[in-house]
C-alpha cells in the first residue's frame, strides 16, 4: 500500500495539486470512504462519473484520483476497469478493501414497508441474493450514496438504499439490514492512479 497510505510517501507529483484526490461518487459512497481512510491528508473531491474524475486529473484539477476496477465477488468494475486501462496514467498504487452493503431506508420504514433498493448497479449485482430472500426490487442508481441521498430525500418509506453504513449516517438513514452482501468475503480493488510515473 505503499504510496496509498503513507503521508511523504507520495512524491511532489502527488502534492502538486494542493492534496486533491479525486473520487466517483457523492460523500458516503465506498470510494468516498477509501479516500478519507487511504489518504486522510488529502481533500477527496466527488465527481459524478468515472470518466469526469479521470478527466479531472488528466485536467490537472486533482493530485490523483482513487478507482474501484475489481471485485471479488463479480469481477471487472466497468466502466471504471476500462477507462482506467484506456487513460495512459501510472498505477501508483493499489489496495483491497472490504466491501460491507447495508440495506438503509427513512426513519420508520421497516422490511416490511420496503419494496425497492436502490444503488450503483456494480454494488446491487453483489446482493441479489439478499434482495430477493427480502421481497426487494434492485432500482439502478448512479452511485450507493447518491441513491442513499436520493431515498433519504424523498422520504417514501417503501424505498431503501444499498450503500455503506457511512452513508446512512451522512444522510440521515435508519440502517435495517447490516452485511446484505452475497458474499462474507466481498473485496474491491482500488488503484491509485497520477499523471506522472511512479
Amino acid at each position: 500500500m505503499a504510496g496509498v497510505d503513507r503521508p511523504g510517501g507520495d512524491g511532489p507529483e502527488l502534492e502538486a495539486v494542493g492534496g486533491r484526490c479525486a473520487y466517483q461518487g457523492a460523500p458516503g459512497a465506498f470510494s468516498h470512504e477509501a479516500c478519507t481512510d487511504l489518504r486522510p491528508w488529502d481533500e477527496a473531491v466527488a465527481y459524478d462519473t468515472f470518466e469526469s474524475a479521470i478527466a479531472a486529473l488528466m485536467a490537472g484539477d486533482v493530485g490523483c484520483a482513487l478507482i474501484p476496477v475489481e471485485n471479488s465477488t463479480i469481477g471487472r468494475v466497468e466502466p471504471a476497469a476500462t477507462l482506467v486501462e484506456g487513460a495512459n496514467l501510472t498505477v501508483v498504487s493499489e489496495v483491497w478493501r472490504p466491501i460491507r452493503l447495508a440495506l438503509m431506508a427513512p426513519a420508520g420504514a421497516s422490511l416490511r414497508t420496503v419494496k425497492t433498493a436502490e444503488s450503483h448497479p456494480v454494488a446491487l449485482r453483489q446482493c441479489p441474493a439478499s434482495l430477493a430472500a427480502l421481497g426487494i426490487t434492485p432500482v439502478e442508481a448512479f452511485d450507493t450514496a447518491g441513491a442513499a441521498r436520493a431515498v433519504a430525500e424523498a422520504g417514501d418509506l417503501s424505498r431503501a438504499a444499498v450503500a455503506p453504513a457511512r452513508a446512512a449516517e451522512v444522510y440521515g438513514l435508519s440502517i435495517l439490514r447490516n452485511d446484505i452482501q452475497d458474499s462474507e468475503d466481498n473485496r474491491t480493488r482500488f488503484v491509485l492512479l497520477s499523471t506522472k510515473a511512479a
